[in-house]
């Protein structure tokens, strides 16, 4: 028997030698185990990729991105014990030297750079790795038999090498697979994307003027003189006017948005023409003519891939595209890698627009027709509380509110029969609404913003914006025929003269994004990784040329992480992944997570779920905090329908939650025409930063705190804004009613302190006080 067990050791060994690792490193193959994945060798793979392109090499990617994968005990234990009866048990301490002076190699570090593994990776690999012999109670044969020879003098320590990169392969998959990765990654040809419109060669005439040029106007009158059309927005009211108008028109037309389907034919058949945001285009029905609005946000970090998805991809005979003369070199340029033309249609201003030499200083020098533009909810709660309290009324437009509530407030600002004659808004009105403006006033000219790789800043604005924003003054269907321009503060007024004397920065980039289907390739190669770890690699990965930039994916990967313990298939996720949410609103956030979770239980959301999910039916808003909490309502509502766009059997009860969404709709109109009053209900703490301290309320001219200091504090016009109470309350860390009850304890220990101590001595107890709380 001994025998026996000594002639299938020698035989072992030799064919151990035979494939000796030290000739696969000199091959510079890894390839001689058993099992192993096909042979790492990122250069050979590129060098075929590179002439096919014209790069001479590929991008790097960011290893830091490499989570390493878990192993399972019953991987490693397929072998059993074999190694140990043919061989002897290992010596753990010895092991742990061999392992120690293997890793100290240089030369094995370089072998390992070579082929994909470079320090971070090796690093991470060899400790996987040390622990994995160390700790495994059973080896693979070969491996345990290797370490015995190494372990005896009958090995070379660079023997380790090849197990090294085979574990290397297992918790890093990517590594073998980084041709195809980076395959699936390449983005430098956007337009092949598209086989139906290369198929077609269409007519690009792009339509350029400011604001208020009659630009849009041309092209919708070749959509509406069309057989068949596609209107193409960035604003869901922007649709929404396109649909009214065609139809108005006698001209049918179908309404396409993330949320809403509605088909004129009362049996659901699609019309010739469709009005719809940008994001929901189709790229495979014909058209005769497409219209492409705003086409300057073709270059927006988070947004322009939709742009960019419907400039190269719909198929129409004749593709209009408006927007700013800032982006007709660019256009150019990518339809030149298409092979198709551009006409150039150049508009004028219809009527025009002055800045004025003075600022407006005073909240009393207000005349019929101005509109405050702001870029903050405190500030116009804050402003419009100001100017109602001087026997004024106004209007309130911003973001966040439901597009009916909007339009109501337009109107309302509109009316010549309505006392209302001022408007307190955000740049929400640069696009979208048309209203009957005179003067507009900044209240400053900062802004919080996002580049391109997902950093929050504050930013002066820039021409492009300052000029969409001023161009609503005076408009060519108002009863305004010029238009004004100034500041809130006088020392912000030479900044916006500066800025609007400027000519707009040409466009240089398009955004783009990675589709589901180039998602899901990476999954079949990355099967355990995470959704978010996937979009990393993919952005890491990916190649663009100069003319594309990737859109920001922090959203994405926000949405990611959160349901990223829910069961989801990858597709589902991806979908959930994608839905348009505000993520600073925790009440759109959890209702969020919830709806992943019913859906992963495969239970639908009926209406009567949602119902009690959102407490409804809802109550008028008692303060500014209802009101934020109904908007956020809105936007969950917006959130089911959405998804049920998406997953039809899951969310079925479109109609009930549309038409609650309509009556939530109208308390929140009632809401805000009531502003005023829900702030004087409100914490002014809260709401209004400027009196967090118990300071009097003061007017625009009052304020002592100059406009640059105001820019500092994040250009909310307010001294306070950065104060630490703010700040907590913005970061979520505290609330409104903590802070309250914060204030009283505090009062409470300030008027018992002061009755029960003599002044001299009160600093003394507070500090024992603390001492004794520590």
């Amino acid at each position: 028997m001994a025998a026996s067990v000594n002639r299938c050791v020698c035989a072992f060994s030799r064919l151990q030698r035979h494939i000796s690792p030290r000739a696969a490193r000199i091959s510079g193959c890894a390839h001689v185990y058993a099992g192993s994945a096909p042979h790492l060798c990122s250069r050979s793979g590129t060098s075929t990729r590179a002439l096919s392109s014209g790069n001479s090499s590929p991008k790097r990617p960011d290893t830091s991105l490499f989570v390493p994968v878990t192993l399972k005990a019953e991987d490693s234990s397929r072998d059993g014990d074999v190694g140990a009866e043919l061989t002897q048990p290992l010596d753990k301490g010895e092991l742990l030297k061999v392992l120690n002076r293997f890793y100290k190699k240089k030369e094995m570090q370089k072998m390992a750079s070579d082929n994909g593994l470079d320090a971070r990776l090796f690093h991470q690999a060899f400790i996987s790795f040390r622990k994995y012999v160390l700790e495994m109670s059973n080896l693979p044969a070969d491996l345990h038999i290797i370490l015995s020879d190494v372990c005896c003098g009958a090995g070379h320590v660079d023997d380790l090498y090849p197990y090294l990169m085979r574990h290397a392969r297992i918790i890093f998959p990517m590594l073998d697979c980084m041709d195809d990765l980076r395959k699936i990654s390449d983005l430098r040809v956007p337009a092949n994307w598209y086989p139906e419109a290369r198929a077609i060669q269409r007519k690009l005439i792009f339509h350029a003027g400011p604001t208020n040029s009659g630009k849009t106007y041309h092209a919708i009158q070749r959509y509406l003189s069309a057989k068949s059309g596609v209107y193409c927005g960035p604003l869901k009211l922007l649709a929404h006017e396109i649909f009214e108008k065609s139809n108005d028109a006698g001209v049918p037309c179908d309404l396409v948005t993330g949320e809403e389907r509605t088909f004129v034919d009362q049996d659901g058949r699609a019309s010739g023409h469709v009005a719809c945001t940008i994001e929901m285009c189709s790229v495979t029905t014909p058209y005769e003519i497409a219209v492409i609005d705003e086409i300057q946000m073709i270059r927006d970090p988070s947004r322009g891939w939709a742009w960019t998805r419907a400039l190269l991809g719909l198929c129409a005979e004749e593709i209009h595209v408006c927007g700013e003369p800032a982006a007709i070199d660019f256009v150019r340029e990518l339809m030149f890698t298409t092979g198709e033309e551009v006409e150039v249609r150049r508009y004028q201003r219809l009527t025009p627009f002055s800045i004025l030499d003075q600022a407006l200083d005073s909240l009393d020098n207000l005349r019929p027709g101005d509109c405050i533009v702001c870029f903050s909810k405190n500030d116009i709660y804050s402003i419009s509380r100001q100017i109602e309290a001087r026997g004024l009324e106004c209007a309130v437009i911003y973001g966040s509110l439901p597009p009916g509530t909007k339009l109501s407030q337009a109107k309302k600002f509109n009316d010549p029969d309505d006392p209302c004659k001022i408007l307190v808004a955000t740049d929400a009105i640069g696009m979208g609404l048309n209203l009957s403006i005179k003067r507009i006033i900044f209240n400053t000219l900062v802004k919080p913003n996002v580049n391109e790789k997902g950093e929050k800043h504050m930013e002066t604005i820039s021409t492009s914006q300052a000029l969409q924003i001023s161009g609503r003054a005076g408009r060519y269907s108002s009863k305004f025929k010029e238009g004004e321009v100034t500041t809130m503060h006088k020392d912000d007024l030479p900044v916006l003269k500066e800025i609007l004397s400027q000519s707009v920065e040409p466009i240089e980039t398009a955004g783009l994004h990675p589709t589901a289907e180039q998602i899901e390739m990476f999954a079949y190669h990355l099967p355990d990784a995470t959704l978010s770890n996937l979009v990393d690699i993919f952005v890491s990965l990916s190649q663009v040329d100069g003319l594309y930039f990737v859109c920001n994916i922090d959203d994405f990967k926000f949405l990611a992480d959160m349901i990223q313990h829910i069961p989801l298939n990858l597709r589902s996720r991806y979908v959930f992944c994608t839905a348009p949410i505000n993520k600073k609103q925790p009440f759109v956030c959890t209702s969020f997570l919830k709806f992943a979770r019913q859906f992963s239980r495969d239970e639908p959301l009926t209406f009567e779920w949602v119902s009690r999910h959102i407490g409804w039916p809802s109550s008028a808003p008692k303060n500014i905090k209802d009101l934020v909490h109904l908007e956020a309502v809105h936007d969950v509502l917006d959130l089911y329908l959405w998804l049920s766009y998406r997953f039809m059997d899951m969310f079925p009860d479109t109609i009930l939650i549309r038409q609650i969404q309509k009556e939530l709709d109208q308390i929140i109109q009632e809401g805000v025409r009531n502003i005023t009053r829900l702030i004087r209900a409100t914490d002014t703490s809260i709401t209004d930063p400027l009196q967090s301290h118990g300071k009097p309320e003061l007017s625009a001219a009052s304020s002592s705190a100059p406009s640059r200091a105001r820019r500092v504090q994040g250009g909310s016009g307010a001294v306070g804004d950065n104060s630490l109470t703010s700040r907590l309350v913005r970061d979520g860390l505290l609330t409104p009613d903590m802070i309250r009850q914060l204030q009283r304890e505090w009062s409470r220990e300030t008027d018992t302190t002061k009755q029960s101590s003599p002044r001299a001595n009160y600093y003394d107890d507070a500090g024992k006080r603390g001492k004794r709380k520590k």
